[in-house]
């Protein structure tokens, strides 16, 4: 039984979309990261880097979401491209392009714009473009073909969908309209019976949802 450590987060979302998908049996363990549960020594044993999601998979321990979806992918034998060099490469460069980018661009943008103490317009400007930027790339891309990797639903739109969910909040309530491609897509997974189940999945645990001072403190230790 696969042990998956949650929240409601976009990356943890991308994860429990793929054990929906899959069927893969896991147990959900809450993690409150606005009252600083990430940072236990129970979970950092897990996950050195105290982020959520991490799963434990008899014994084998994966954190970072987009490592466990091709880990989940690769044991299950679901949800990857076909079996070629070209196609493999193709899943690869998109899911780091999601971690690497989608993710961290997105993230820094809603913390200048919403949680930094003071606003800093240097930081606003520039990872507001470069979040713009690599929705943008994403879009044009899904221009020429249904899916993030050739026309099947793979790992890599589950990767994508954690993010696309929040970008009313990343990038504004009309980035949507600005994203026709990513907006299309998105409409698709959202559609699946599994996304619904994950969305559904929120209502079972009582996160803390105030951002207060001990939510500052539990996601910006710097700021402690």
């Amino acid at each position: 039984m696969i042990k998956f450590y949650y929240n409601t987060a976009p990356n943890p979302a991308k994860v429990a979309l793929f054990l929906e998908e899959s069927g893969l049996p896991y147990e959900i363990v809450p993690v409150d990261t606005r009252k600083g549960e990430q940072h236990a020594p129970a979970y950092t044993a897990i996950n050195p880097n105290a982020k959520v999601p991490a799963i434990v998979d008899d014994g084998v321990v994966v954190f970072d979401s987009n490592a466990i979806l091709l880990y989940l992918a690769e044991k299950s034998g679901q949800f990857l491209p076909a079996n070629t060099p070209q196609a493999r490469g193709e899943m690869l460069s998109w899911l780091m392009f999601v971690a690497s980018g989608i993710g961290p661009y997105s993230g820094q943008a809603v913390h200048f714009k919403r949680y930094a103490p003071e606003p800093i317009p240097y930081a606003i400007d520039r990872y507001n473009f470069e979040a713009w930027r690599h929705w943008n790339i994403v879009d044009a891309h899904l221009s020429g073909q249904s899916h993030m990797v050739g026309n099947s639903y793979s790992l890599v739109d589950m990767a994508l969908w954690g993010w696309a969910r929040a970008t009313h909040f990343v990038l504004g309530d009309d980035a949507m309209a600005k994203l026709p491609n990513v907006k299309r897509l998105l409409g698709e997974i959202n559609a699946r019976p599994a996304a619904q189940r994950v969305d559904a999945l929120k209502t079972q645990f009582n996160f803390k949802t105030e951002m207060d001072e001990q939510a500052r403190k539990a996601f910006f230790p710097h700021m402690a």
